[in-house]
């Protein structure tokens, strides 16, 4: 399995050029990648009444041409629509939101050093060596800081990276709870950041974007056999984290749908002028932003 997986991350970033949609070019990135989600669950959960709580995912990824460590990160966005006219328990924490006549429950995992937002530096391997021995890497662990979706698209818009999103994937009432768990775990301040969590992950002192989202099914995450240094970062990263939610025996029920790593993917591109160019693509199926 893990061959498998293996061979199929390395992979990945081979796309074929395709066409990109400009149609929604001058709406801001955010909003295209909100109304995209909206529309997606709101065709699952059809026209009909509402008569249980349906529960989704939606991964992210972003990265730069290259898909250089310091400009990729991974996160998800996880999703809880209420029942319709039922009076909810309400998530503690998490704010009671409304689309059309649905009622709907929010939040993101999206993990970095606490002040990204003004010093977008990040320190991934800084050694001779250091990909490979962690040891080598000089890199400081930082107070990390959970991301909501708009600051975190913002970042992506400001370095004009390449969004993808899959899903959204429904998933059952354990698998947001674990979710919101993993939430609460980042939100509490004793959990560090670093890019390069190698020698931190298993002491439970600092860990990295995706391992943030990866191993719900463990409050704390141990991230497999594969470490930042086999590249998982960017697309790689949340893919790797989507094989791991299919194919680990003790997550195999939280997800109750297919997953394809490739197939499912959609992007999101700069591109710096309507119908122009798009400097970097690495999806098959992209709507195009310029803010």
């Amino acid at each position: 399995m893990f061959f498998r997986t293996f061979i199929l991350l390395l992979t990945l970033p081979i796309v074929a050029r395709a066409d990109v949609d400009f149609s929604n070019y001058d709406v801001p990135l955010y909003t295209q990648i909100v109304d995209r989600i909206k529309a997606k669950v709101s065709a699952r959960l059809g026209e009909g009444s509402n008569t249980r709580d349906r529960y989704f995912i939606i991964p992210f990824a972003y990265e730069d041409r290259g898909n250089h460590p310091e400009h990729s990160h991974s996160f998800i966005s996880v999703i809880r629509v209420l029942a319709d006219n039922k009076q909810p328990k309400l998530t503690p924490g998490l704010e009671k939101r409304k689309y059309k006549n649905r009622e709907f429950e929010a939040f993101t995992i999206s993990w970095l050093p606490h002040d990204f937002m003004s010093n977008p530096h990040l320190c991934v391997f800084d050694g001779a060596g250091s990909r490979i021995i962690p040891e080598k890497n000089k890199c400081p662990v930082s107070p990390g800081r959970n991301f909501t979706l708009a600051e975190t698209i913002k970042l992506a818009v400001d370095a004009k990276n390449a969004v993808a999103m899959w899903g959204p994937y429904e998933i059952n009432q354990v698998g947001f709870d674990l979710g919101v768990k993993r939430k609460r775990l980042l939100d509490g301040g004793t959990i560090k950041y670093r890019a390069d969590d190698r020698l931190y992950r298993k002491d439970k002192v600092a860990i990295s974007c995706f391992h943030a989202m990866a191993g719900l099914d463990e409050l704390f995450p141990n991230g497999g056999i594969f470490g930042t240094g086999f590249k998982m970062w960017g697309l790689n990263g949340t893919a790797r984290v989507l094989i791991e939610y299919t194919e680990k025996a003790s997550n195999k029920h939280l997800l109750l749908e297919p997953v394809d790593v490739k197939k499912d993917r959609y992007g999101f591109v700069y591109a710096p002028t309507r119908n122009g160019d798009v400097p970097y693509n690495p999806v098959r199926n992209a709507s195009a932003y310029q803010r």
